[in-house]
């Protein structure tokens, strides 16, 4: 009995890789270059000053900006329904996603530098202006309606550019490993050196000018790679003939358990509260270009390890399922982030640059050990659990799939960006100050804010990952089925399109 299961398990093994949905790579190699571009350009920004823009540049009080923040919340929350079961329901020669991705990247690009003209807009006016309210909260709303249309369909359309899932993880793992030496990260250090030297006084330059210049230029360059990717990408998932409407949707987030269990990790981790990270360094230690050369050079040493750690992926995933990689890398985290804050909050360490910069360093060391690993497995679990669906339900729905996932944490993000505004003032941080002049108990909160309490709030987050259903052999069983019933389909649709051509000459 043991040998017939042993050689039913061999065969069916052999036939899963001659499968040519598992054996065969689809994205050729200029669409591979634009893959990678697109990964780049998500991150070439200075979106990390985006807050101290609003705060020190346009300033617009803290109070209001949480009552806007709620409100184009409220709105982003309602305009995801309607427009996810749009998208779901689109079937075109471009494709399904594709015609949104293609037709709204330029108006959304151009529309999008608006947001960083609002000082020469509103030039010297209280934060309490209302025009300048008024425009504020206009432009959040516009720009989130349209930018639901491409966030919902870029994020479907990522998983339907290959049907095999080999090459869908080739792609990642090429992407998050290459893309950090194309300067993804350039312009935040370049924006760090012009924001110190303006913000100590020693060039005569307005703050707003190099917010304008960099934000316009940043945005232009990005756009312009995502758009080439558009065009020359294809998706390659058929999907099912049949509409599905938007209660299957729904429907599917407690029907298909892998995607449940995604929904209830991000839940509870979206509770975490805090502040960024970049604040601490530049409120307490006081000079943003010191402290980005220094972080630079501390990730140039580490990055190297991070890169190493990429050739860990392939390897481990044959060894360890996907439960065992996601979790583990959650921990591992949480731990180097609980050591950083003991070692800055013994004695006041944290006011102190030195043993700060080394603590971080280490920290950032251990970090990049499992770098690659961490990035590739939480980028393809969403694509997994979306083949998950498929498989069980026969039908794809990544837009309201996914859009159904996310109501709950843009409901929490609605209250955490109000609370986030208001714990500035709790903090008693001062908009406007000279960068490292906060009062000392400002300081002391913007380093545990930063350092322990997003891994506190959010620790929750951990325990849903310990449940997921998908093992090894589910996996492997799962992209073989999917694969043949792919090609039935195709097949299926080839015949009927034959058969009408018929009738038409008869």
């Amino acid at each position: 009995m043991a040998e017939n299961k042993q050689a039913e398990s061999a065969v069916l093994e052999k036939k899963q890789d001659n499968n040519i949905f598992r054996s065969y790579n689809y994205v050729g190699t200029k669409e591979t270059i634009a893959y990678l571009f697109n990964d780049w350009s998500n991150t070439f920004n200075i979106n990390g000053y985006s807050g101290r823009f609003i705060w020190d540049v346009v300033k617009i009080d803290f109070g209001i900006t949480a009552i806007v923040n709620l409100f184009t919340g409220v709105w982003d929350v309602i305009n995801d329904i309607f427009i996810s079961a749009l998208v779901d329901n689109t079937r075109t020669r471009l494709g399904k996603f594709r015609p949104y991705l293609v037709m709204m990247q330029i108006p959304l690009s151009l529309f999008g530098l608006l947001y960083w003209f609002l000082p020469y807009m509103f030039p010297n006016t209280a934060g309490t202006y209302v025009p300048k309210l008024i425009f504020y909260f206009v432009f959040g709303v516009i720009n989130e309606t349209a930018g639901t249309f491409t966030g919902v369909a870029k994020s479907g359309y990522m998983s339907t550019i290959t049907p095999n899932p080999n090459e869908r993880v080739r792609l990642i793992t090429l992407a998050e490993l290459l893309t950090g030496y194309m300067g993804e990260d350039m312009p935040g250090y370049i924006f760090g050196f012009l924001y110190d030297m303006i913000s100590t006084g020693r060039w005569n330059i307005k703050l707003r000018s190099i917010f304008a210049g960099m934000g316009v230029g940043c945005s232009l360059i990005s756009s312009a790679f995502t758009f080439w990717f558009f065009m020359v990408s294809k998706e390659r998932v058929p999907q099912s003939l049949e509409r599905p409407d938007i209660k299957q949707g729904f429907k599917a987030i407690f029907m298909n358990y892998p995607v449940l269990l995604m929904a209830l990790s991000d839940f509870f981790s979206n509770f975490a509260m805090g502040m960024g990270e970049r604040d601490y360094w530049i409120d307490v230690h006081g000079s943003n270009t010191m402290i980005n050369t220094v972080l630079a050079l501390v990730s140039g040493i580490s990055g190297p390890v991070g890169s190493i750690s990429y050739a860990f992926v392939a390897p481990l995933r044959k060894r360890f399922s996907s439960k065992f990689l996601w979790v583990g890398a959650d921990i591992y985290g949480d731990m180097l982030c609980l050591g950083f804050f003991l070692v800055g909050i013994l004695n006041s360490t944290y006011k102190k640059l030195g043993p700060m910069l080394i603590v971080y360093g280490v920290r950032e060391f251990l970090n990049k050990l499992l770098f690659g690993v961490n990035k590739v497995i939480n980028a393809d679990l969403w694509n997994e659990a979306m083949d998950y669906c498929e498989w069980k339900s026969g039908y794809r729905m990544e837009a309201t799939t996914g859009v159904a996932k996310s109501l709950v944490l843009k409901l929490q993000n609605v209250v955490k960006g109000s609370i986030s505004q208001i714990m500035m003032k709790k903090i008693g941080y001062v908009q406007g100050l000279k960068i490292g002049t906060q009062t000392e108990k400002t300081k002391r909160w913007e380093f545990i804010l930063c350092a322990i309490m997003p891994t506190i709030t959010g620790a929750l987050g951990i325990l849903p990952k310990m449940l997921w259903p998908i093992s090894k052999k589910k996996h492997d069983q799962m992209y073989f089925e999917l694969s043949e019933r792919r090609n039935k389909m195709v097949s299926d649709y080839v015949d009927s399109v034959s058969e009408n051509a018929g009738k038409e000459t008869v």
